[in-house]
């Protein structure tokens, strides 16, 4: 079974290839648009299955495409990727010494013979920040690696020294929940 990670992160390859030992990458070119009248987690879902469904579409054959979304939530107010400098030092700003939500949505679609199915899910991880100086916010954005993230910061890197506790999957909120991937797929690895 050919297995196709809808995804240009390398977090989410990576994230993958521990379990899986190979797959292919195919970038979605869809076009991720917020839907007035739908929550933040319908949001989320329908943004990983457009991913998924734009890969599906234009290929063919027995396959499984998995695409995702991840969202940074805090008190209804959505984080999305910073756009400059001023954006991400007010989301951390924001976001600092106190609790959001990351949510990633799964939406993994599989054509095995004449049998096509969905499964669409989502995962929610608690985030506890501690406080973080205007130095430090303004040093990891220095680094530049903040303008690809939701939130604009990434616990898999040295951002994690500001992360006080996580309530949920790391996987999730690194950008791929895993687990809730690997009990769909693992027949076809």
């Amino acid at each position: 079974m050919r297995i196709i990670l809808a995804s240009k992160s390398p977090r989410r390859k990576d994230l993958l290839g521990m379990f899986v030992p190979k797959f292919d990458i195919i970038v979605s070119n869809a076009e991720e648009t917020l839907e007035d009248g739908l929550s933040i987690i319908e949001q989320s879902k329908k943004l990983g299955y457009i991913k998924a469904k734009a890969v599906f579409d234009e290929t063919d054959g027995d396959r499984v495409v998995i695409g995702s979304d991840t969202m940074v939530v805090k008190d209804g107010k959505l984080f999305g990727k910073p756009k400059d400098f001023k954006e991400a030092v007010s989301m951390l700003e924001t976001l600092r010494n106190d609790k959001h939500q990351v949510i990633t949505s799964i939406a993994i679609l599989s054509q095995d013979g004449d049998n096509y199915a969905e499964y669409i899910d989502y995962d929610i991880t608690d985030v506890y920040f501690k406080d973080i100086s205007r130095e430090e916010i303004v040093d990891w954005i220095n680094e530049g690696k903040c303008f690809d993230q939701a939130g604009a910061y990434a616990i898999q890197d040295k951002f994690a020294v500001f992360i006080d506790k996580i309530d949920g999957n790391y996987s999730t909120v690194v950008g791929l929940p895993i687990h809730k991937v690997y009990e769909y797929i693992k027949k076809w690895i």
